[in-house]
């Protein structure tokens, strides 16, 4: 009993000593090095290269509708008939003015020619070769009127035919059988609109437009190469960029209200997978950057002062570090500036740790994306 007591007593003088739990366990990763292909990206719109509103440019009733709303149609597909018959009789009546021009012009040429050769032989007076030829004059400016007249008839007989400018898609009509058209001002017949090829108009920021033009005249381009560079346009609802065409026009200045310059592609829209009007979104190469360091995307966190990820250091201590971020490839970022090759940067737990505190660091490696993977 003595013995249980004296050790009793001395536990109770032990104090309770505080043991810190181990380091957390938390997945570090290296950058992952490889060849990055840089693009240029920015959001667009997509706009028809041809989008004609038909109209009726002779009055007339309107005889005949020779398509279905939404058809697709070739350029000189006839869509709308006026009635021809008046303008038929016009250019009627003006060839039938040509044929009595003519032989008043033979008339007044044989009168004329009459005059001259007796007033050589000083038979007729002047006054009256004057006249011949005044006649005669008068009578050659007749045909040339009739010609205008009959050149106009037939123009006006043509515009009877609403054709279609060129190959693309009809809008509903807008006006009925039978209806009175182009009395007083051209009436709106439809409108058509051509989808292959197909615009994709963009903006580039003013720090991208200097790159840029640098980037040429290190490589020598000229401005007929530039428009042989490839521009790749995907949806919103689409992965990737599916859509490839080339550069098309650049503005040959600044907007200076939004310090951007305007940029245009086409694509061939052979599928017509592109209709105008789209919001897009264009990635434009602008060659390939060696040994690129690429970290997840998702561990990038954002503070007041900017962008930072977390890292270890020597002590396996972490520490928050700054970083100048690139574009994106897949799941991955480029980091420009911040992080060397060698750094050690968490890519998992980042809720649970913070900068300052200790961890035991498990190595992983960071998989590289697709090929040609899309942000």
């Amino acid at each position: 009993m003595a013995v249980v007591a004296a050790i009793g007593l001395s536990s109770c003088g032990e104090r309770n000593a505080f043991v810190p739990p181990p380091p957390p366990k938390v997945e570090v990763a290296t950058p992952l090095k490889q060849n990055v292909k840089r693009y240029l990206l920015a959001t667009g719109s997509t706009a028809a290269v041809n989008t004609t509103t038909l109209v009726a440019r002779v009055q007339g009733f309107l005889q005949g509708i020779k398509y279905n709303d939404g058809d697709t149609v070739k350029a000189g597909q006839t869509l709308f008939v006026i009635e021809p018959e008046p303008y038929q009789l016009a250019l009627e009546q003006a060839q039938a003015g040509m044929a009595s021009s003519e032989a008043q012009t033979k008339k007044s040429k044989a009168d004329y020619d009459r005059q001259v050769d007796l007033a050589a032989k000083n038979i007729s007076s002047q006054a009256t070769l004057d006249a011949a030829t005044a006649t005669y004059d008068a009578a050659v400016a007749a045909q040339k009127q009739s010609q205008v007249n009959i050149d106009q008839a037939k123009l006006n007989l043509s515009y009877t035919d609403v054709k279609a400018p060129f190959d693309g898609i009809v809008t509903a009509r807008q006006v009925s059988l039978g209806q009175l058209v182009g009395a007083g001002s051209p009436t709106t017949l439809a409108t058509i609109v051509q989808l292959e090829p197909i615009y994709v108009n963009f903006y580039v920021s003013e720090a991208d437009v200097q790159s840029i033009r640098a980037n040429m005249r290190a490589r020598g381009m000229t401005a007929e190469e530039l428009k042989k560079i490839p521009v790749e346009v995907g949806l919103q609802t689409e992965t990737g960029y599916p859509h490839k065409g080339t550069l098309d026009y650049v503005a040959p200045s600044l907007t200076q209200a939004t310090g951007t310059l305007q940029v245009r592609g086409i694509l061939p829209n052979t599928e017509r997978g592109l209709l105008p009007g789209y919001f897009v979104r264009v990635r434009v190469p602008r060659g390939e950057e060696p040994n690129a360091l690429l970290v997840p995307d998702r561990i990038i966190g954002s503070d007041q002062s900017g962008r930072y990820v977390l890292v270890v250091n020597k002590d396996d201590v972490l520490e928050q570090r700054k970083v100048v971020l690139g574009q994106q490839v897949g799941d991955l970022r480029v980091v420009e500036k911040g992080l060397s090759p060698d750094d050690r940067v968490v890519i998992s737990s980042l809720m649970s740790v913070v900068a300052g505190q200790k961890i035991e660091p498990v190595a992983q490696t960071i998989e590289a994306p697709a090929s040609d993977a899309a942000p």
